[in-house]
């Protein structure tokens, strides 16, 4: 798994206690499961989901897995990436991580707006891939094509609604639907008809719904609770309980100090991943930065990663 420390000259800096606090905790329960690869300044910011390699792993014995390198530009030019865009290659240079380099920096793709289920289907949003500043010219059909491709799958399911208030993404999809065992979906969903997410994610649901698996059948649909609201300086952050991470043996679940949605969030999560150990973080600092959990780590196959 790789954390992406947070530093002075990133935008943590006002709250660079509180946030380290929180990676430290993040740090603990990685290591207590699996090997753990903090990557040190220089970068622009944190988030190692979307910075960091996508990783494919070939049929047995068929040589390394893949370390795919995708251009990240700061989710559409919106803040700067350079430094972010050059630790891939950089940790490969270096010999961090073991694996074929395989470039794709003509090409923009954020780790957190693709979900896979290892077995042929993609989800994604028409939100985040389809937004300006991304992949342009390119039609959705022409990056449905890349897609399939360069991460070998089969299908690429297209969700068309749902996005968070605050979310600085344009809608990825780990804040909104995540792919569990035995074709299972969790998702977020809204109770209040005055919340101002709430037609998007009625459609959404509505959505899921209509999905079925590569033989037909319905998914299983699990819907988290939604947080009460939690705002900065006015501006509401986009917190979600489907930013949770998978780590060996156990799932580590997003919490907001919500002391009754954290509980329902983790049940749910749990229900979904019956042979796991469910484990609450705060995350209450990481949301001030418009993230979570899956948004702030990047994870890897065990023979990617070298021991010190």
């Amino acid at each position: 798994m790789q954390l992406t420390w947070p530093h002075a000259g990133t935008d943590w800096a006002p709250m660079l206690d509180d946030i380290v606090q929180t990676y430290r905790e993040m740090a603990r329960e990685i290591e207590k499961r699996e090997q753990l690869l903090v990557v040190m300044p220089p970068s622009d910011d944190t988030w190692a989901r979307d910075h960091g390699f996508l990783t494919l792993v070939p049929t047995a014995g068929s040589g390394q897995p893949l370390l795919l390198d995708f251009r990240f530009n700061g989710w559409g030019e919106k803040f700067p990436a350079s430094q972010d865009n050059a630790l891939n290659r950089r940790l490969y240079d270096e010999g961090r991580v073991v694996g074929q380099y395989v470039s794709h920096l003509d090409f923009v793709l954020e780790g957190g707006s693709v979900e896979s289920d290892g077995c042929g289907t993609l989800l994604t949003t028409t939100g985040c891939l389809l937004a300006p500043h991304r992949n342009q010219p390119l039609t959705k059909a022409g990056i449905e094509a890349r897609l399939k491709e360069w991460l070998c799958v089969e299908r690429v399911l297209w969700i068309d609604h749902g996005g968070l208030t605050g979310d600085d993404t344009d809608g990825h999809i780990d804040t909104l639907v995540r792919i569990c065992p035995d074709d299972t979906l969790l998702y977020v969903g809204c109770d209040d008809p005055q919340d101002e997410q709430y037609e998007e994610l009625r459609l959404m649901e509505e959505q899921l719904r209509t999905f079925r698996t590569l033989d037909g059948r319905p998914y299983r649909l699990l819907r988290l609770p939604m947080p009460r609201p939690i705002y900065d300086g006015g501006d509401r952050l986009p917190a979600t309980y489907a930013n949770f991470l998978v780590v060996n043996g156990a799932v580590l679940c997003p919490t907001y100090g919500q002391p009754d949605t954290d509980a329902e969030a983790l049940r749910l999560i749990g229900t979904a991943f019956p042979d796991r150990e469910t484990v609450g973080i705060d995350c209450r600092s990481v949301i001030r930065q418009h993230g979570s959990l899956h948004c702030c780590t990047m994870q890897f196959p065990k023979q990617v990663i070298l021991k010190p």
